[in-house]
């Protein structure tokens, strides 16, 4: 048998009517649009490859210079560890602003307000210049004198101030991972005989990591960025590396170009690794296409 094609329906109404024919919407505005970017793309990529001023034969030079990668690996230092210090004190900090003591969550709320209200730059050079106020520290010991000047060198400042600051936005964002688990969690805990400190290391912060992961990973990448104003208290980081060459050879637009190459390196694989941790993280909370949880 032959199948007949199909012949016109009969409405509700008894009317006849054909079968339906969908028709695409175009999007003329969409392709014009493509066209003008691409257009201004080419223009500006092509502009910056033929402008001799650009001086890219410098920029290739100086791409691996020794000097370049010292600084690289200062930058990757301060990063780790002021990265180190934040996610510690954040901890600390976040846990400490939910505690039920007033005085414990006041302090935590107090340190808060005041490293997030003031400019990272100020932190740096207050901390640079700490020895103008505290001469000697002893920290509250008997015996104790210690030579402020030696004690906390411009690259010790620079881990301080960022390290510091840092811990005051991780502070939130560990804050509100904590605050995104049910307390429900918490009181099943407590039913089973666990302490509060049990608790939030067994229970609560292994569940608040998926809401905590990614911002932390934002902040790492800002902090890989962050670095280069150690620069104004004289830490050779990547941007004070290219300052010395370029104020020897005044080839500034170069110069900065090669640690823009850098910094661009770092962010892309600092946001590559923060992918797969969201992955890692985000296992069982994947939506499927059907809209149920993976």
């Amino acid at each position: 048998m032959t199948q007949q094609p199909a012949g016109p329906e009969e409405g509700p109404a008894g009317g006849v009517h054909g079968a339906i024919e969908a028709v695409p919407v175009r999007h003329p505005g969409r392709w014009v649009a493509a066209a003008v970017v691409l257009v201004i793309a080419v223009l500006m990529a092509r502009s910056v490859a033929t402008n001799p001023r650009f001086e890219w034969d410098v920029v290739g030079d100086y791409l691996f210079d020794a000097r370049i990668w010292r600084g690289i690996v200062t930058t990757l230092e301060l990063t780790v560890i002021a990265m180190a210090i934040g996610v510690l004190g954040g901890i600390l900090m976040a846990v400490m602003r939910l505690s039920p003591n007033p005085l414990v969550s006041g302090f935590s709320s107090t340190y808060i307000w005041l490293f997030r209200g003031t400019p990272v730059l100020v932190q740096l050079l207050v901390w640079n210049f700490i020895a103008a106020v505290y001469p000697e520290i002893s920290f509250g010991l008997p015996g104790v004198h210690l030579d402020a000047n030696e004690l906390i060198k411009p690259f010790t400042a620079a881990i301080l101030a960022l390290g510091l600051n840092e811990a005051a936005y991780m502070a939130e964002i560990v804050r509100a991972g904590i605050v995104s688990v049910d307390e429900g969690q918490s009181e099943a805990a407590q039913a089973l005989g666990m302490t509060r400190t049990q608790t939030m290391r067994r229970i609560v912060l292994p569940q608040a990591m998926r809401v905590i992961v990614p911002p932390t990973g934002n902040e790492t990448i800002s902090m890989l960025k962050t670095t280069s104003l150690a620069s104004v208290i004289a830490v050779t980081e990547l941007t004070y590396a290219a300052q010395l060459i370029y104020a020897q050879n005044y080839k500034t637009i170069p110069l900065l170009i090669v640690i823009s190459i850098w910094y661009l390196v770092g962010t892309t694989i600092l946001s590559i690794g923060q992918y797969f941790l969201e992955r890692r993280f985000g296992r069982g909370f994947r939506r499927s296409p059907e809209g149920t949880m993976a």
